[in-house]
């Protein structure tokens, strides 16, 4: 669990710390020398019916604040500190709106350097105080008196602290997937390459393998520590020390993230819903803000329909980002302009791997739209049904709906979706997917209705979806006996070719034609001159009931002149000697023009065998024609 201090500059964050545990958080020299917070200070307290919490001590100057947001992002209570002799300041105010839009709900506050007023002072600034957090706070929070010179107030504090922390569910660590932004990185002499932070999610062991994004870089954690104590695994809320083997420093620094899984991914582009607290900003596609998520600081552009009417309005947005960052849906961050420094607002991530044509940027005035609003649950159930029959990726799912595997399993299983390999669908897509496919079957035999049904290779690529999702479809109707399967073409279930009196008496004037010339028929071209359109298909039909021999592409034989010329030559030639084309064509009685062809169909059904000087009979034995 973590406790994140809060508040302006000088205001007595890291002395009340230093009371609460005794650690002295500035640990830099520059810190002691300015008396001032720099970097992010870190403190362990014990709490009784808890264990330790960790605390992260913030820098309150303005210039800090990139700092101040690394260190308030993962944090459980906020304890915003206010001097007693100075009351609420500037960044008083800006740090409890950017703890609001971190999702920071529980809270304390401490109003430190009691011991410099007197107590109608006090009771003054307590009023004040409680009416700014009635304005500014989502939810109310006590208001202690406190000095961290004298003590007065610190046990009461501590108590408070402890109420708070065990109101607070224990997080489900182990179930989910590792993430650990980094907030420092340093070099320790016979230790190497070490990375601090607050685990967000899952549990890591020593020895494990991690990767740290956005690099890809694979790392082995050598060591873990809690406040100085050695520990064999870290896990969700804790604040963090790994010692790390295969990384150099210049690869992982602040706003590095350590995850567990290939599939966490950093992304340039990234769904949300964002929120503006200014009426006076014009955000166009051109506006360059400052992103914060995490420990992470990018420039980014945000892509609206529309303008922000209102400062609290609601609006779903696409945010282009410098460069990739890790992120998952549900995580909170904050925007900033960079000149003049302000805070301007935050959001919540919709979709941290978004399609590349945005599905529909919507205003979300309702708090409803798009998938804002939506319990994380009903999250996948949008995702599915939106990514249709492309499907999205197992592996990626716990991201895009900030569940974990083993729930994102369960959600799979209750919606009935579709897995097959590394891909889900959802059930519509696979009924609606069918249905087209039977739809295709129908429309290509209703064509074609001489043909005994059409091709399997061109209905799967006519179905417009992925593979997997159209064998599984074409499986389902084969079982279901809505479609059948023979020989690489697919009809309808007991589908048979549709021959009408018609179409019989041009089949037989297409038979009595060839049979005319039994040796020498008439190409396909020849008789589709003669007798149409339907030629084709009429010819098929003939071959397949064993009526016509195709002897080469373009010209069909009847089986009965193949059987009499193949007997005629097994007849008038001697089995193995090799008759050269002009000795075939003598016995043939045939020009060049049909002779080569009709040789070439021997060669392929086994009747003759091609030498190098001519062709030679083969043995009846192995004669796969008659």
């Amino acid at each position: 669990m973590i406790l994140g201090t809060a508040g302006h500059i000088d205001h007595g964050k890291t002395a009340l710390v230093r009371a609460l545990t005794g650690v002295d958080t500035d640990r830099l020299p520059e810190e002691k020398r300015r008396g001032i917070t720099i970097d992010l200070g870190f403190a362990p307290l014990v709490v009784e019916g808890v264990g330790t919490i960790g605390i992260v001590d913030v820098p309150g100057h303005e210039a800090f604040i990139r700092t101040m947001l690394a260190g308030a992002s993962g944090i459980d209570i906020a304890l915003l500190v206010i001097a007693a002799d100075e009351g609420v300041m500037p960044q008083t105010e800006e740090h409890l709106e950017i703890l609001k839009l971190l999702g920071v709900k529980r809270g304390l506050v401490a109003l430190t350097k009691s011991d410099l007023v007197d107590d109608e002072w006090l009771s003054l600034q307590v009023d004040e105080v409680e009416s700014f957090l009635a304005r500014a706070a989502s939810e109310p929070w006590r208001v202690i008196p406190v000095s961290a010179k004298t003590g007065a107030g610190i046990d009461d504090l501590r108590d408070s602290i402890t109420a708070e922390a065990r109101s607070i569910p224990a997080r489900e660590a182990d179930s989910d997937l590792f993430r650990m932004p980094v907030d420092r990185a340093f070099t320790v002499k016979g230790t190497g390459t070490v990375v601090t932070g607050t685990v967000w999610s899952g549990a890591v062991l020593r020895d494990a393998s991690l990767i740290v994004q956005p690099t890809g870089t694979v790392v082995r954690v050598r060591g873990i520590e809690h406040h100085g104590a050695e520990a064999d695994s870290a896990s969700a809320g804790q604040r963090t020390a790994l010692a790390l083997a295969g990384v150099d420093l210049s690869d992982v620094q602040r706003g590095s993230v350590l995850v567990s899984e290939p599939a966490w991914k950093a992304s340039s582009e990234i769904d949300a819903v964002i929120e503006l607290n200014r009426d006076d900003l014009r955000i166009t596609p051109r506006t360059r803000m400052l992103f914060h998520l995490g420990t992470a600081e990018v420039e980014a552009r945000l892509a609206i329909d529309g303008a922000v009417e209102t400062a609290g309005e609601k609006v779903n947005a696409r945010i282009h980002l410098a460069e990739p960052v890790v992120s998952r849906t549900g995580d909170r961050f904050v925007l900033r302009m960079p000149s003049p420094a302000r805070t301007i607002g935050g959001g919540i991530v919709l979709d941290p791997y978004p399609p590349q044509r945005h599905r529909g940027r919507r205003r979300a005035k309702c708090g409803h739209d798009g998938m804002h609003g939506l319990p994380l649950s009903s999250r996948l159930a949008v995702l599915l049904e939106d990514a249709g029959p492309d499907g999205t990726g197992n592996a990626s799912l716990p991201m895009r709906t900030g569940l974990s595997p083993d729930l994102v399993a369960i959600q799979l299983e209750e919606a009935g979706a579709i897995r097959l390999g590394s891909n889900v669908y959802a059930p519509g897509a696979g009924e609606t997917l069918m249905k087209r496919i039977e739809s295709i079957v129908a429309e290509g035999v209703a064509n074609h209705p001489l043909e005994p049904g059409v091709s399997l290779q061109a209905t799967r690529s006519a179905a417009g979806a992925a593979d997997d999702l159209v064998g599984w479809a074409i499986e389902k109707l084969v079982l279901t006996g809505r479609i059948e399967i023979s020989q690489s073409l697919v009809r309808p279930a007991g589908w048979k070719p549709n021959v009408g009196q018609a179409e019989q008496e041009l089949s037989d004037a297409i038979m009595h034609e060839i049979c005319m010339e039994p040796s020498e028929p008439p190409s396909i071209g020849e008789l589709e001159a003669k007798f149409g359109g339907k030629t084709r298909p009429l010819v098929r039909k003939l071959e397949r009931e064993g009526q016509l021999d195709r002897v080469s592409d373009d010209r069909y034989y009847s089986s009965e002149a193949v059987s009499q010329i193949v007997a005629e030559m097994r007849a008038r030639l001697e089995v193995g000697r090799v008759y050269s084309p002009a000795e075939l064509r003598e016995v043939l009685g045939v020009s060049r023009k049909y002779l080569i062809p009709f040789l070439e169909f021997c060669d392929r059904t086994g009747v003759t065998e091609r030498r190098q000087d001519g062709r030679a009979v083969r043995p009846l034995a192995v004669d796969g024609l008659k």
